[in-house]
């Protein structure tokens, strides 16, 4: 077998790059309509939480943009899917874990891809973003649980907390300490 060009590892990378692009700005328009719809049924804190995660996602999908323009190739628009609307509270967040886990998974196979290709700047990039998809993962994985386990009573005890997020463009993982 015929080692491939440096131009068709290039494209290979862009394109694996793109597909995380795609996935990021899917995730956006899901964690924003969640952060609209946890607001006006009243979680407040469950909203500006979410809302910072989808900060963190426009923060990776910029990353991705960036590194694909470096490459020389052109940046997706399009997401890879389309946004669960109206979704019950109970469901938000195991839904999310499941995306979050998704996108873990889908990324270490990019990672590899990069790593095949020659690409140790992009491979660091995903590793970079896989740890804040892991934060990601958890937090949606632990309000899961507690919605699970304590029903009501957690939902009550949120329910009327503030979702105002401030002025600031941090996203979860920066406010959490991990940038």
């Amino acid at each position: 077998m015929a080692q491939e060009s440096k131009e068709q590892r290039r494209a290979n990378v862009i394109d694996v790059l793109n597909k995380a692009r795609a996935m990021e700005l899917q995730a956006i328009g899901q964690y924003m309509n969640q952060h609209y719809n946890l607001d006006d049924m009243d979680y407040g804190d469950l909203a500006a939480k979410v809302k910072l995660i989808a900060v963190d996602e426009m923060r990776h999908a910029e990353m991705f943009a960036e590194r694909i323009k470096e490459l020389g190739g052109e940046p997706t628009t399009e997401p890879a899917g389309k946004v669960q609307r109206a979704q019950p509270v109970e469901t938000v967040f195991p839904f999310d874990s499941e995306q979050e886990d998704d996108a873990i998974n889908a990324y270490n196979q990019f990672l590899l891809t990069c790593r095949e290709n020659g690409d140790s700047t992009s491979m660091k990039l995903f590793e970079a973003v896989i740890d804040e998809e892991q934060a990601h993962f958890n937090y949606f994985d632990g309000v899961s649980q507690h919605i699970e386990k304590l029903g009501p009573a957690y939902l009550a005890n949120i329910a009327g907390t503030p979702s105002a997020t401030g002025l600031g463009t941090q996203g979860f993982v920066a406010r959490q300490g991990g940038e």
